[in-house]
């Protein structure tokens, strides 16, 4: 497709969409047509080294082949049967996720959001299974400033930033708001009343924080000590993106329940709720389903994922390419003054600027140059890229950052005053 042609058709597409969706999206300007490994291409044939992942979604690159082969055949056999019957795949990926989180029991839903929501419903109802007759059930949520667990009514009630709750107003009742990584403020909040602790493990939309091991533990020990539960979210940071299967187990603390999504299903929707014996009691049948859920394509080729993922080293793989990756962002952070701060465990990295308009410059330019990063937190550098990332490319994405950052160095500078 020529130049024009695709820029034509490209314009076609906005204009419609303009006119038929709900205005909830800020596209950027490229009509992607195929991917392959690490790279995506638009219509014209330019090729886009992609650090972003689809936002940490397609974690083996584009149309790996062992995907592909299980979407074609499982397409060819059966996509949905509704939650009404059994099939083959269900059973046997939750039986690998409970092997590699170190818990018991799954539950499948249709993405993270929903995780969530399903993680505080299954907390509400384990206090109000344990709570003794004639008592008052433990129903508060203590849960994370800066925090980001989604866009439905419950998720959005306990993420933590306030750009996203306030058009919704008034929210879900009996969320309490902690400072992250804030050992004291955790323990001033914290009362009997408190039927569980809600944190991301690493933060993502907060701009790539990890939760520091003190405060995790200390959430962990207030939650066993009272009877409430620590409920990690792992959307973002589960599954191998921070080299080793879950966050958590960088810490040693073993969460309650834990929710992923992102990756498991290699771009099919698809999350997960897991959790223990003891917690999934609170459930019986009837209390809580979903349609679409767990259905045949999308579990086998999250059995795919999961394979891939424990299997010829990719979490060592990670895990390494990671520490590269940070190694050389922080030769470029004593480069340039604009980067304040480095950050991030294996793939899940960021570069925070000083400034959100060279932040959002560096974004745009790096895109015209042929890479695809994320801004996020407004003055964030957000870093997603597949697992099966090489140096080469991280290389390329330095190089380029480096050219970039220099390129906005004067826009960056602070204003002498008059």
């Amino acid at each position: 497709m020529s130049t024009a042609a695709l820029q034509s058709l490209q314009q076609e597409i906005a204009e419609k969409e303009a006119s038929v969706l709900l205005p909830t999206y800020e596209r950027f300007p490229v009509l992607f047509e195929h991917g392959e490994g690490v790279y995506l291409y638009d219509g014209d044939g330019k090729r886009y080294l992609d650090f972003l992942s689809g936002i940490g979604v397609n974690a083996l690159g584009h149309a790996h082949p062992a995907v592909v082969k299980t979407i074609e055949e499982q397409a060819g056999k059966l996509v949905h049967i509704s939650n009404l019957f059994f099939h083959q795949y269900q059973a046997s990926l939750a039986e690998k996720l409970t092997k590699i989180s170190g818990l018991d029991r799954a539950f499948f839903c249709n993405s993270g959001t929903e995780a969530w929501e399903g993680a505080l419903k299954l907390a509400r109802a384990y206090g109000q299974h344990i709570a003794p007759k004639g008592s008052q059930p433990k129903t508060k949520f203590l849960v994370m400033e800066n925090s980001f667990h989604g866009r439905t009514y419950g998720s959005l009630s306990t993420t933590g930033q306030k750009k996203y709750r306030a058009p919704f107003a008034p929210l879900v009742p009996g969320v309490t708001f902690v400072k992250f990584n804030n050992v004291a403020d955790l323990k001033k909040k914290f009362n009997d009343s408190v039927v569980a602790i809600g944190l991301e493990t690493v933060q993502g939309e907060g701009g790539v924080q990890p939760a520091a091991a003190e405060f995790l533990a200390a959430a962990r020990e207030l939650a066993s000590n009272s009877g409430a539960l620590l409920i990690l979210d792992e959307i973002q940071c589960g599954l191998g993106r921070t080299g080793k299967y879950f966050a958590y187990q960088h810490y040693g603390v073993a969460p309650d329940i834990v929710t992923v999504a992102k990756p498991l299903a290699a771009g099919l929707p698809l999350g997960a709720i897991l959790t223990t014996n003891k917690v999934a009691s609170a459930f019986h049948p009837g209390m809580h389903g979903t349609t679409f859920g767990g259905g045949p394509l999308a579990c086998a080729t999250a059995e795919t994922f999961v394979s891939i993922l424990t299997s010829g080293g990719m979490l060592q793989h990670v895990a390494e390419l990671g520490a590269y990756f940070q190694e050389k962002l922080a030769e470029l952070k004593s480069k340039h003054k604009v980067i304040k701060e480095v950050r991030g465990l294996g793939l899940m990295v960021a570069a925070e600027l000083k400034s959100a308009d060279v932040a959002k410059a560096v974004m745009k330019q790096m895109l015209e140059r042929g890479i695809i990063i994320n801004r996020t937190h407004e003055k964030v550098l957000r870093f997603l890229p597949p697992y099966i990332v090489e140096r080469e490319h991280i290389d390329e994405v330095i190089a380029a950052l480096d050219q970039v950052l220099q390129a906005n160095s004067k826009t960056a500078a602070p204003r002498r005053k008059q």
